[in-house]
């Protein structure tokens, strides 16, 4: 790894801190203290499809990271963002897969732990990051990077 990607490669991991342990692990565990709950149907075909999303967000969440500091040359940050358009990997599938993976794992911890609350917090994350991206994330991009970072379907 060259010289000049070691500062984003260590943005990104620090920026793991801020986002998916805040949002996966202290909001869950303050909704519902991380307990089994009752409210879900407790058949074991929605336990494994919960860990089946939760592993499958996780995973798409270190391919982001990792491309936003090792193809994009910068951070999730605002602080730090990349110097170039991420396009590849994940992003390759959708421009936000930051926010897509966290509310699949969000959604695969509610029917791994069978709390409701869990999926009505799901809903709330995805409609705010939705706002949050038509208003604020997308005009920036276009404004960064130009009309090119649509072709791609990536960009950060």
């Amino acid at each position: 790894m060259s010289v000049l990607k070691r500062p984003a490669v260590l943005g990104s991991a620090l920026f793991v801190l801020v986002g998916p342990v805040l949002e996966l692990g202290v909001g869950p565990w303050a909704l519902t203290g991380l307990r089994l709950g009752d409210d879900l149907p407790g058949w074991w075909g929605l336990r494994t499809l919960g860990a089946l999303l939760v592993v499958g967000g996780a995973g798409a969440l270190v391919d982001a990271f990792a491309r936003f500091a090792l193809e994009g040359g910068g951070t999730p940050s605002p602080l730090a963002p990349p110097r170039r358009p991420v396009t590849g990997g994940v992003y390759g599938w959708t421009r936000h897969p930051m926010y897509v993976a966290t509310t699949v794992a969000l959604i695969g911890e509610a029917l791994l732990l069978r709390q409701a609350i869990l999926l009505v917090a799901a809903a709330l994350y995805a409609a705010t990051l939705g706002l949050l991206v038509h208003f604020r994330e997308e005009p920036l991009l276009r404004q960064r990077f130009g009309e090119d970072w649509r072709a791609g379907r990536g960009g950060g």
